[in-house]
């Protein structure tokens, strides 16, 4: 089974220790990075897909794709 994230958040280091921590659990890069500026705040926001593919479980809605 393929699992899929869209990871969001500030554009700041926070962000790419999100990004780092889920390449080290087994998550793989999916597309080049977006950026946006968010009005309202003032700041920019940064996403990443990323991917991951997993064996022996079977996709429920209600599962918590950030644990796998």
């Amino acid at each position: 089974m393929k699992l899929y994230r869209l990871l969001t958040g500030p554009d700041d280091a926070s962000f790419c220790h999100k990004v780092t921590a889920a390449l080290n659990k087994g998550w793989l890069l999916s597309g080049s990075p977006a950026y946006a500026f968010d009005a309202e705040t003032k700041t920019m926001k940064c996403a990443q897909a990323v991917y991951k593919e997993v064996e022996g479980v079977d996709y429920v809605p209600e599962m918590k794709l950030g644990e796998q």
